[in-house]
C-alpha cells in the first residue's frame, strides 16, 4: 500500500527532494510528522508492506498543489492521500501580499480534490485541519479569522467523504498541558514534541484505512 503526504512546510519538514523517489527513505521523508508517522507504522506493521512518499513544499498554498498536482499526486497514484494546506493560504494575506481568501481557499481546495477523485477513484484521502497556535507570528485576534479555513477544510473532507484529522483541535487541547510556544515557537510550525504529537493523532484517526 502506497501512502503519499501533500502539503506545505509542515509536511516538507526538511525533506530532502533529490531522493523523494526512493520510498521509506529517511532524509526523503524530513524530519516532521509524516516521517514519524510512517515510522510507526513501519516498525508496527512490517506485514504491510506500506510505502511512503512526501511531496510537501515548502510555502505552498492550493493553488501551488494544482501546479503541480499531476507530477507529484496523479501520476504517483497512490493508495492513501493525506493532504495539509490552508495555513499559508490565510497567513500570506496577512504578511506576504497574498490576494486570496476564505472562499478562494475553499473553491480552489474543493475542485482540486474532486478532480482527484474523478482521476482517483479508488485512492482514499485524508483531509488534515490546518492549524495555527497564538504565539511567535501568530497574533491572538487571527484566530477568529482561522476559523472561516478550518471550517472550509472539514467542508472540503465532508465533501468527498474523507478522513478528517482535526490538528487544530489537538493542539487547542495540547495548550492546555503547556503554553502554545511549546508546541510552535512560531505559531506555525511543530517543534518536536508537536510533530510527535500530531503524528500519533494522525495514525490513530486514519487506522481504520489500513485495516490495523
Amino acid at each position: 500500500m502506497m501512502i503519499l503526504f501533500q502539503g506545505d512546510s509542515i509536511t516538507d519538514a526538511g525533506r530532502d527532494r533529490r531522493i523523494a523517489g526512493t520510498t521509506n527513505h529517511t532524509e526523503g521523508m524530513g524530519e516532521g510528522y509524516a516521517f514519524i508517522a510512517a515510522c510507526q507504522l513501519l516498525a508496527d506493521y512490517p506485514e504491510k508492506h506500506f510505502k511512503f512518499y512526501n511531496r510537501g513544499i515548502s510555502g505552498n498554498k492550493v493553488f501551488q498543489l494544482k501546479e503541480r498536482w499531476h507530477k507529484d499526486c496523479l501520476c504517483l497514484k497512490p493508495d492513501v492521500l493525506s493532504v495539509l494546506i490552508g495555513v499559508n493560504d490565510f497567513w500570506h494575506t496577512l504578511s506576504h501580499d497574498y490576494q486570496g481568501t476564505r472562499d478562494v481557499y475553499e473553491r480552489d481546495y474543493l475542485a482540486l480534490m474532486y478532480s482527484t477523485r474523478e482521476a482517483l477513484p479508488k485512492t482514499r484521502i485524508i483531509i488534515c485541519e490546518p492549524f495555527i497556535l497564538p504565539c511567535g507570528h501568530i497574533e491572538i485576534e487571527w484566530l477568529s479569522q482561522f476559523q472561516g479555513y478550518r471550517e472550509a477544510a472539514r467542508k472540503v473532507a465532508d465533501s468527498i467523504d474523507a478522513v478528517f484529522v482535526p490538528f487544530q483541535s489537538m493542539f487547542d487541547e495540547a495548550c492546555q498541558r503547556m503554553p502554545a510556544a511549546y508546541w510552535a515557537t512560531d505559531g506555525v510550525h511543530p517543534t518536536a514534541a508537536a510533530n510527535h504529537l500530531m503524528a500519533g493523532t494522525w495514525v490513530k484517526t486514519v487506522s481504520g484505512l489500513f485495516d490495523l
